[in-house]
């Protein structure tokens, strides 16, 4: 039976984050009697995460934004445009009321499309200051909607709107006592929870084993390594390695107490509201834009973290940020308490559809 329900395009790609918010936002749309639909690129991550979800899914040309000079800019223009052709089609075909896009390269080419189309756009920016797809995007973006209340002045050309992060609120009800079960720690010694992101981090991870002996005189360890990346062959009484938590990870975050992670701008946004102090370690620009060490920065300013440049880690300097987390943990924990500015899925569901509806 074909469905008479609105329907809502979803795009972003590239990475975990230009993606997540959108998986949340799925079964809010469904509950609304709005039917979500993905845009996406044929071999993203966003096909992997999104096929979980059973929604239809639409495959688009796409092509690389670069920062800087390549003869592949030249033939990726080309793509780009393919993209649009491509996105115009599926929305003509689907009718969307409309558009939101979480960003990466994909989303350009379908915001270009619904933007001809007379399609509403709505964008997330998740990071202090815009990547190039959403400075692009947003030209033709009908608002965007921004994590950060600095990032608005980024955008000119369009309506932005400060809104805060949008966030899972699972996260926030583990249970200590299961955490206990599934690490089994004990209660008496103070537990870190280790992370370099969705896919982890070779180099943190090789300083976490580099100095892991050092690390359990004082702590419990929890170390997400990332999918592939454990190493079986190191073991202590005081360290749990897991590739990923899912399920299990609330359980395990309520019984840390400091957790050492990535900076990127959802992961940072969970762990404040979750009330654990950081020891952020951004990706550099080696790797990166610059974004999370922006993201950082700012949690710093705010007194949320502490902060250590990729290129300076080193045990004295991760033992003395550690060391001044635990002389102020109630301080910091207390400024953590009064940031109440974060939208749920529902509510960003909920503002969409009205937004779109006006």
């Amino acid at each position: 039976m074909v469905s008479t329900n609105k329907k809502a395009m979803l795009t972003g790609g590239g990475t975990v984050g230009h993606v997540m918010l959108n998986k949340l936002l799925i079964p809010e749309l469904i509950e609304r009697g709005i039917d979500p639909h993905y845009i996406g690129s044929k071999k993203g991550i966003e096909r992997e995460i999104i096929g979980t979800t059973n929604i239809p899914f639409h495959e688009i040309s796409s092509g690389k934004l670069r920062r800087y000079l390549s003869f592949e800019n030249l033939k990726d223009i080309f793509k780009v445009l393919k993209g649009v052709t491509d996105a115009k089609k599926i929305l003509k075909q689907e009718q969307p009321l409309f558009v939101f896009s979480k960003g990466g390269f994909v989303s350009v080419p379908v915001v270009l499309a619904a933007a001809a189309k007379d399609v509403p756009v709505y964008i997330h920016e998740s990071d202090l200051t815009p990547g190039l797809a959403n400075r692009i995007a947003s030209k033709f973006a009908t608002k965007v909607f921004c994590t950060f209340e600095e990032t608005t002045r980024h955008f000119t050309d369009v309506k932005a709107e400060y809104l805060g992060p949008v966030l899972r609120t699972e996260l926030n009800t583990g249970n200590n006592e299961t955490g206990y079960e599934i690490s089994h720690f004990t209660s008496q010694t103070p537990v870190l929870l280790i992370m370099g992101g969705s896919l982890g981090s070779k180099k943190i991870n090789e300083f976490v084993w580099s100095h892991l002996s050092t690390l359990c005189d004082k702590y419990q360890i929890i170390h997400l390594t990332g999918k592939g990346n454990k190493n079986d062959s190191v073991k202590h009484d005081r360290y749990l390695q897991l590739e990923y938590a899912d399920e299990d990870l609330k359980h395990l975050l309520a019984i840390s107490d400091v957790v050492i992670s990535r900076a990127g701008s959802n992961a940072i946004f969970e762990f404040l509201l979750a009330k654990k102090p950081m020891v952020l370690i951004p990706l550099g620009l080696d790797q990166s834009r610059g974004d999370q060490i922006q993201n950082a920065k700012h949690f710093k300013k705010h007194g949320y973290a502490e902060v250590i440049e990729e290129d300076d880690l080193n045990l004295d300097d991760l033992q003395n940020k550690l060391t001044h987390i635990d002389e102020n943990y109630s301080e910091i924990t207390i400024k953590m308490t009064q940031f109440k500015h974060a939208y749920q899925p529902s509510e960003f569901a909920d503002k969409l559809i009205e937004e779109a509806e006006k």
